[in-house]
């Protein structure tokens, strides 16, 4: 860790400069003659998925960070969380380079990602506790009890024992969850917790991350389509558009500014103003 990370704001946890993402993909031609030309001289598509992002992120907010599909929110966490090294910029989480991955850097973070599992398909989430607490370097005692205490609190203490196959999307979700808040990390990234659930399942799981974030005051980043989960539990607003913040604030300065016509009316839509104020961004950008 270099000089940069010693001097970090003692609130601030997360920092990023001009923090850009470019992917390129190989444009393969039509027809046998120009692919075998194409070995030799190859044509590619650039997109860019995050561009020259600068913001900063105190420590024990909930930051909602919302976007269209592709709008770089993906990226972003990946980026942060060291899944993925940015093309251009810089950052900082805790003051070290995610990409980097210190050991010590992952033992204070943690990442979920909606659609995939971390947990292991084929045994049960009780034996995939295990080898996280091994892999965390946890003592086994404490970590069995946190999970219990999680699972009381998840209300999914019975399923525990079962094959993560076997279990519901929304049961998954909560072993996942669990999983994730294992080695009580400084810093979760949380991409889609909610997707595919049913309405009782999505107030379950939002209700125990307020609780939780009360409780251990955790530095939470939350993508989410489900407008609810942002207005509930977001204490801060990130908009992102064709990779770029558009929007930094809280929901409420967000609902009275961005849509004088809409703010206006004392039923205003939260997701309808997201919406309305997305489409215009897209269009200038």
């Amino acid at each position: 860790m270099d000089a940069y990370a010693n001097i970090i704001t003692m609130s601030i946890v997360i920092e990023t400069h001009d923090l850009s993402r470019e992917y390129k993909t190989y444009q393969k031609p039509e027809g046998v003659m120009n692919s075998l030309r194409g070995i030799f001289k190859r044509e590619y598509n650039s997109k860019i998925a995050l561009d020259k992002t600068t913001l900063t992120i105190e420590s024990g907010k909930i930051i909602g960070l919302v976007g269209a599909n592709g709008a770089g929110k993906t990226t972003l966490l990946k980026i942060l969380s060291g899944l993925v090294t940015p093309t251009s910029g810089d950052a900082r989480v805790l003051g070290f380079k995610p990409w980097e991955r210190n050991y010590e850097f992952l033992r204070q973070i943690s990442i979920l990602l909606g659609q995939k599992n971390q947990l292991w398909w084929d045994i049960s989430p009780v034996d995939s506790y295990a080898l996280l607490a091994r892999i965390y370097d946890l003592d086994v005692t404490a970590a069995r009890k946190k999970v219990n205490d999680l699972a009381e609190m998840l209300q999914c203490a019975h399923v525990l024992n079962t094959q993560l196959r076997r279990l519901s999307l929304g049961e998954r979700m909560k072993m996942e969850i669990i999983g994730a808040l294992l080695h009580d990390p400084k810093i979760l990234f949380l991409d889609e917790p909610t997707i595919g659930l049913d309405i009782v399942a999505q107030e379950n799981i939002r209700n125990f991350l307020a609780n939780y974030v009360k409780e251990k005051e955790p530095t939470v980043i939350l993508t989410s389509h489900y407008m609810d989960d942002i207005a509930t539990l977001a204490d801060r607003l990130l908009l992102i558009s064709k990779g770029n913040i558009v929007y930094q604030g809280t929901v409420d300065e967000f609902v009275l500014n961005s849509n004088s016509e809409l703010a206006q009316d004392e039923k205003v839509d939260f997701e309808e103003v997201i919406r309305r104020f997305l489409e215009t961004e897209s269009r200038i950008r």
